[in-house]
């Protein structure tokens, strides 16, 4: 009898693991389709890309399980359908108010206008003194580990001096900033702020918040913008069923998955880098305008037109939201456009787009963050994966985005200097040593 009964205990375990690793393969399975329906649908249909390009760059280095997923591009309906093993099977529509998303419903969000040239030059050399500096930063040391360098862009006193692009990019190809977009929505957050709309030590007009006794209704704009909620959040890139791939890829609103989250922490004692938070700040933006239409058109109201970023858009979650984590695109000159911004300290051609004092403000560390290496939606260090090591000088902060994505602004040398790239390997980009050549190579930008 006890022999039956541990046989029957032993397969009633043995079933309940197969069950649980089927459960966690399927969900696997379903994130990984929805990225590549999303990541294909965004670089055809608002990069407008070649189909068979991005799907072999979807398919490189730790991506290659992507493999398994077998895709189609319906170019009528503008959408792309990714499926696993035929039974599990996402989609992504294009809308040209807000560009792709997965399992797309809504239609509110800002008019998307990009021209697409690929006749356009792919290389210019204003000073030569960057020559050198640009074939390095396009040279492939490794072929084991590649860098894929899509384009760089060198401003200076507010004109390009140099710039390049990879093969299939041109200076008017829209390009993934990924976490470049955090920097974006710091912008659009200090434009609220000027008109008075937002307050960044005011607590936030999070619905989810507002029960009596809910501690998170302490949460401050500030406590946001430097990643000191105290929310609860797993910002493991690596995992593919954590908080950040499933809010981007497996939830219609991005904002109230995070906005949902516990409080681990009490806001502004711990730092914690968490994509989620940007989310609820796109999230307060919607409920501070009040009006959908108003918040469709406020990216390109506030910061793409006066900037003259005519290519740059934030797309957004089947509810309409933005993305505003993670899902920004724009041509390599249009983010430098963003970076001048900052290096002007906030003015554009003599108007003041950000309020006064803004700009310090970003820069100043977060007072949880231990490594004083964060500000407020900028990096004020580069990631040690991303960084050799050289000396840059003490103003020099960065907007940076997955697969190495960078713009790095200097105030002091009027300096921004843009890298973007598909960069899925450490340690083998090293935008402080690419920064200290542009900068001794122009003679210490003086």
């Amino acid at each position: 009898m006890t022999r039956i009964t541990t046989r029957r205990i032993a397969w009633f375990v043995a079933g309940t693991l197969a069950i649980a690793a089927g459960v966690y393969v399927a969900r696997v399975a379903a994130i990984f389709a929805a990225y590549k329906a999303k990541m294909l649908c965004s670089e055809v249909f608002l990069a407008h890309r070649e189909a068979g390009e991005v799907e072999r760059e979807l398919e490189v280095d730790d991506l290659q399980p992507l493999r398994v997923i077998t895709d189609s591009v319906d170019r009528n309906a503008r959408r792309v359908t990714s499926r696993f093993a035929g039974l599990i099977t996402r989609d992504a529509t294009f809308h040209d108010r807000r560009g792709c998303a997965v399992g797309s419903t809504a239609d509110a969000t800002q008019s998307i206008h990009i021209t697409s040239s690929p006749g356009a030059d792919n290389v210019t050399f204003p000073d030569e003194r960057l020559r050198p500096v640009l074939d390095r930063a396009f040279a492939e040391p490794d072929p084991e580990r590649l860098r894929r360098t899509r384009a760089v862009v060198v401003m200076h006193d507010g004109r390009v001096v140099a710039e390049r692009y990879a093969t299939g990019f041109t200076k008017e190809t829209p390009i993934l900033g990924w976490s470049m977009t955090k920097t974006m929505m710091n912008a659009l957050v200090g434009v609220l702020v000027k008109e008075g709309r937002l307050g960044v030590d005011r607590p936030l007009p999070i619905s989810e918040w507002q029960e009596p006794g809910d501690p998170r209704h302490a949460i401050t704009l500030d406590h946001l913008l430097r990643m000191s909620s105290g929310l609860e959040f797993d910002e493991s890139a690596w995992n593919p069923v954590s908080d950040v791939t499933v809010m981007l890829l497996g939830r219609p609103d991005a904002g109230l998955f995070a906005a949902r989250k516990d409080l681990v922490a009490a806001p502004g004692t711990h730092w914690q880098y968490s994509s989620g938070t940007t989310n609820i700040i796109s999230r307060a933006i919607r409920a501070v305008l009040n009006d959908d239409a108003a918040y469709a058109d406020f990216p390109r109201r506030a910061l793409f037109a006066p900037l003259q970023m005519t290519s740059a858009v934030i797309e957004t979650d089947p509810s309409g939201s933005f993305i505003g984590s993670s899902f920004g695109y724009a041509t390599a000159r249009d983010w430098a456009r963003l970076g001048l911004l900052y290096v002007n300290d906030g003015v554009w051609e003599g108007a003041r787009i950000l309020p006064e004092g803004w700009v310090a403000y970003t820069r100043t560390p977060a007072p949880a963050d231990p490594l004083k290496r964060y500000g407020a939606h900028v990096w004020l260090k580069v990631a040690d994966n991303y960084s050799g090591g050289a000396v840059l000088p003490a103003d020099a902060f960065h907007a940076t985005g997955h697969a190495g994505q960078f713009i790095t602004m200097i105030p002091s040398a009027r300096l921004v200097i843009v890298r973007l790239g598909l960069t899925r390997y450490p340690n083998v980009w090293d935008q402080t040593g690419f920064v200290r050549e542009v900068i001794d190579a122009m003679g210490g930008a003086q």
